[in-house]
This record gives C-alpha cells, sequence and structure tokens, in this order.
C-alpha cells in the first residue's frame, strides 16, 4: 500500500493547500479517502480525477466532502471530450440522507451506503469501520490490504473503543485539531497527547498528525505527542508519501 497525504488542514484549507484528502493506493487500484476543499486541485499533482476507481467519505462536514461536486464535473467534463469513464462509486453512511443523496450525479458518480457494522471490499482493500465521537455521524476506518493496516481516525474525540481498532497498525493516520492544553471534547476533536497516548496504548508502528489547527506552533503537537509515545510521529505534509 502507498498512502499519500493530499490534503490535512481542519476546518477549512490555508492559502494554497487543502482540507482533508487522503489518496490510497495498492495492485494499480487509487481509493480516495475523503474529498475536502482544494483536494481536487492538489489531487492533479498525483494522479487525474478521470483515474480515481473509488471515493470513501467518513462524514459530511464541508472540509471532508467540499470537493465532492468538483470531482463530479471533472469527469463530467471528461466525458464531454470523448473519453468512456466507468461510474465512480462515492462510498458514505446513510444517516444523512440529504447529503448522501448528492454523492450521485447521472451516471458520473453513484453513492454506494457502507454498513459500519460490516466489513467493506473495495477493489484490494479491506475497510472496517468505527463511530467516532464527533457532532454529526462519523466513521473512522481501519483499512487493509497486502497484509498491511492503515487507521484513519476521521473526526473524533478520544473514545477507549480506538485502542483495539487501531491495534498493531503500520500507520494511524491521527486527527489531531488540538495542543495538548486544550480539550476537545466538546468540539469532537483529539489533542496532541490524546493521540499520542492512543499510539502507544495500540503499539501501532507509526503516527501522522493531521486534520491540524490552523494557529499555533504545529512542531508543539509534535513534542506533546512524542511524551506519551516513543515510536515514530509525522506532522501530515502536503505529497507526504509513505509505503508499506
Amino acid at each position: 500500500m502507498e498512502l499519500t497525504i493530499i490534503g490535512f488542514w481542519g476546518g477549512y484549507p490555508k492559502q494554497n493547500a487543502a482540507s482533508s484528502g487522503y489518496l490510497l493506493e495498492h495492485e494499480g487500484f487509487q481509493l480516495l479517502i475523503d474529498c475536502g476543499s482544494g483536494v481536487l486541485s492538489k489531487l492533479q499533482n498525483i494522479t487525474r480525477p478521470e483515474e480515481l476507481d473509488a471515493v470513501i467519505i467518513s462524514h459530511y462536514h464541508p472540509d471532508h466532502i467540499a470537493d465532492i461536486g468538483v470531482l463530479q464535473h471533472a469527469r463530467l467534463i471528461q466525458g464531454f471530450l470523448g473519453k468512456e469513464l466507468p461510474t465512480l462509486p462515492l462510498y458514505g453512511h446513510e444517516f444523512d440522507q440529504h447529503e448522501f443523496a448528492k454523492l450521485t450525479y447521472k451516471n458520473i458518480t453513484k453513492g454506494v451506503a457502507y454498513d459500519p457494522t460490516s466489513t467493506l471490499a473495495i477493489g484490494p482493500f479491506q475497510v472496517s469501520f468505527l463511530k467516532t465521537n464527533h457532532p454529526v455521524p462519523c466513521y473512522a476506518m481501519r483499512i487493509e490490504a497486502g497484509g498491511k493496516a492503515i487507521v484513519y481516525t476521521a473526526d473524533s474525540s478520544f473514545k477507549e473503543e480506538f485502542i483495539e481498532f487501531c491495534r498493531n497498525s503500520d500507520v494511524l493516520l491521527c486527527e489531531c485539531n488540538f495542543y495538548g492544553y486544550q480539550n476537545g471534547k466538546s468540539a469532537g476533536h483529539m489533542n496532541s497527547v490524546e493521540a499520542g497516548q492512543l499510539a502507544e496504548t495500540a503499539a501501532v508502528k507509526q503516527v501522522i498528525l493531521t486534520h491540524l489547527p490552523h494557529y499555533g506552533n504545529l512542531s508543539d503537537l509534535i513534542s506533546e505527542a512524542s511524551g506519551e509515545y516513543t515510536g515514530i510521529i509525522k506532522l501530515a505534509e502536503e505529497f507526504l508519501s509513505i509505503s508499506l
């Protein structure tokens, strides 16, 4: 598997950047995880919109879905230009019917509901889900292929169930929207100390802190998390790529 960070800002993208979007590739299959503001523009540095095989959405906040509409239009326009493209499956939950319905657009994309109580097969990937603590229904994902596992927490405050869900994963893509001295529980987000504690308790092999705040010294997030976890910790960076 190869994971590439496309966007990583929480809430909205910084100048010339993108909010949540992560490209996962294995055996030639390209899965986009979330599609926030700015993701489609940045994605084209790595791959073309018409080359995606599937998209999966954790929840329907704009910083995770804002570019779904322009992704649909990108594929529509490529069709006008003569490319024959298959209908792109967009996987999402059905607990917001209004937003879920937008995943289907003409014959360009098709919304496919995932059952968060079951494992989902998408190409070579096996995806399992954990409901997070967030103001709207949101699902973390454990994605496995080729004997490796990546966990994406999506948006959530800490919950005990994360420990087993993340156990022994090769990469923990962990949201970190708050500094260690802040309490993000009411907003449905984790801080750096909690991210480090989760990584240590779940014995993950490495952590990438993502969904980052727009203020403060971001390197402090690393030092705060490192007080709890002795393994590899990185800040999400545009086009950071990790091969497993």
